[in-house]
């Protein structure tokens, strides 16, 4: 996508974003208090890190050796439905502005994740990391993690303004009807990958 049609877009979105961000503020503080914030350290484009910031949805429950407790078990109602409409990834326009993400991209990992897919994770880093991407209209959490890798590498290969907006679009209707797996977007990128990459390229399965 062009890179000043991207920021018009982020600056319209944000205008509209801004007031439903602040009262998904105030619901993150009432449910769970503070910090509002979650800040992390991502991989970027070509491997470069950079911290992200989301609206935190899980508190910091612990069992009795001091692990933290399954994502689903702190997780509440108001966190869930915040996670759902994507009000958590909000904070992240500031990051697209600033030429870190992108508004469409493979989403953004963390650094020894990438370093684990070897050859394919330089090769999904070659375009800035996404407030939404190909992986999260296609399923998203119905999906391993080595399909979402496949849609992945298939979407950094396949990018056009078209295909971005038609993710967009998308995004859409996945935070309004919830996720539904796309079985025949992944044996696309199956097929793709079979005839482009080395049966045995690190991080995806032969």
């Amino acid at each position: 996508m062009n890179r000043l049609f991207e920021i018009l877009i982020c600056l319209f979105v944000g205008i509209f974003a801004f007031p439903v961000l602040l009262l998904a503020c105030c619901l993150v503080w009432v449910d769970l208090g503070r910090p509002i914030l979650f800040w992390q350290t991502r991989s970027g484009k070509s491997g470069k890190t950079f911290d992200i910031a989301k609206l935190r949805t899980m508190r910091e429950e612990r069992d009795a050796s001091g692990t933290l407790l399954p994502d689903a078990e702190r997780q509440t109602r108001i966190s869930v439905l915040v996670r759902r409409l994507r009000l958590d990834e909000i904070p992240q326009l500031w990051l697209i502005l600033r030429g870190r993400m992108a508004l469409v991209g493979p989403r953004p990992l963390l650094p020894e994740t990438i370093d684990e897919f070897g050859e394919t994770g330089r090769l999904r880093s070659a375009v800035r990391p996404g407030l939404t991407g190909w992986s999260q209209v296609s399923g998203n959490t119905t999906l391993s993690n080595e399909e979402k890798l496949r849609l992945d590498l298939w979407y950094v290969s396949h990018r056009s303004t078209a295909l971005d907006l038609r993710i967009l679009w998308e995004t859409l209707g996945v935070a309004l009807f919830g996720e539904k797996r796309r079985p025949e977007r992944l044996e696309d990128a199956t097929r793709w990958l079979d005839a482009h990459l080395p049966k045995n390229s690190a991080g995806v399965s032969a």
